[in-house]
């Protein structure tokens, strides 16, 4: 796979594409995938081991996916949630209009995936979901997640799910460093060398 690829806002080659069998909140649903995108071929261990572990989102308010990139997370929120707004945010086109179509085949139409700089600065997000993506760069990680895991509404919890290898408990105590005291960062879970961490927004 080629990282650079996927983290382009235009990707190289073709937008084809084709068909996608997948296990979505218990069901098998047909979607559409392409070359040019984060895991094109189904579900990647991170994100699987995330949905397995992590606790229902919020049933209301407005949720979020950062790195959405054909739509596992996101639509999985929106089948568990149909009384929630799910924002996607990708840099990548293709994985913005696939999350989109996406959406619409399955019926969900509290889903809005667009780029970050489309999503009104405003919001404020129940629960955050995100298989983040770790090879962009330390300094473009963070800037990422200083970005978004701010927006927390209070009584929030955003979940993260990182690779062991890949600098998880690194970035644990970088985001307890980083983020002011209204915000707890735990690690949750282990499971298939991946760790889940959390972070809570203290409620008012």
């Amino acid at each position: 796979m080629e990282s650079a690829h996927y983290f382009s806002a235009s990707p190289a080659g073709p937008f084809t594409r084709k068909p996608l069998t997948v296990d979505l909140a218990g069901e098998t649903r047909t979607l559409q995938t392409s070359a040019g995108i984060f895991s094109p071929d189904g579900i990647d261990k991170g994100t699987a081991v995330l949905l397995a572990e992590v606790p229902a989102p919020s049933p209301e308010g407005n949720l979020l996916d950062i790195g959405c990139g054909w739509g596992p997370i996101a639509l999985t929120m929106a089948l568990r949630s149909p009384g929630a707004h799910v924002y996607a945010v990708d840099v990548n086109e293709r994985c913005i209009t696939l999350t989109n179509e996406n959406a619409a085949s399955l019926g969900l139409d509290n889903v809005t995936a667009s780029a970050p700089e489309d999503v009104d600065p405003g919001l404020r997000f129940d629960t955050i979901w995100s298989n983040p993506p770790i090879r962009i760069g330390k300094d473009e990680l963070h800037a990422l997640l200083k970005l978004w895991i701010p927006r927390l509404a209070p009584g929030g919890s955003a979940w993260l799910v990182v690779q062991k290898n890949l600098g998880s408990d690194s970035l644990q105590r970088w985001l307890s460093q980083e983020l002011d005291a209204s915000f707890t960062v735990t690690r949750e879970a282990t499971a298939k060398s991946f760790r889940i961490l959390r972070v809570r927004k203290a409620s008012r």
